[in-house]
């Protein structure tokens, strides 16, 4: 289990990354809702946590591939493959994140450490 931050440090709307191995990031949505999933598009390596989120997806700042927050899909290419989803808990006023067991789905050239 991850901490992510306080729960009063991520205002609604906005995104934080974790340095984790890969890494995660961590959404507030606008309706207050919370997810957490791969921060590194499955296309090419870009920090989703760096994108544009509206309603329950992300869409990856550098080519516009848009992720589904809820399951990981992919809803625009041109990724191909779902980022993993992870469980998001806030537990006494900070934001916890259960990493996903399953395996990444990571940019060509990356390993899971974040390394060619």
């Amino acid at each position: 289990m991850h901490k992510a931050c306080p729960m009063s440090a991520l205002a609604p709307g906005d995104a934080l990354r974790l340095d984790t191995a890969p890494p995660i990031a961590v959404f507030h949505t606008e309706d207050g809702a919370l997810f957490a999933v791969d921060d590194t598009c499955t296309h090419q390596d870009a920090s989703l946590a760096d994108g544009w989120v509206e309603g329950c997806e992300v869409e990856c700042p550098l080519h516009a591939s848009k992720f589904n927050l809820r399951t990981g899909g992919v809803d625009a290419p041109p990724a191909k493959l779902p980022v993993r989803v992870h469980e998001v808990q806030v537990i006494d006023g900070d934001i916890m994140v259960i990493e996903s067991d399953a395996p990444p789905n990571l940019p060509p050239g990356l390993s899971p450490g974040g390394h060619i």
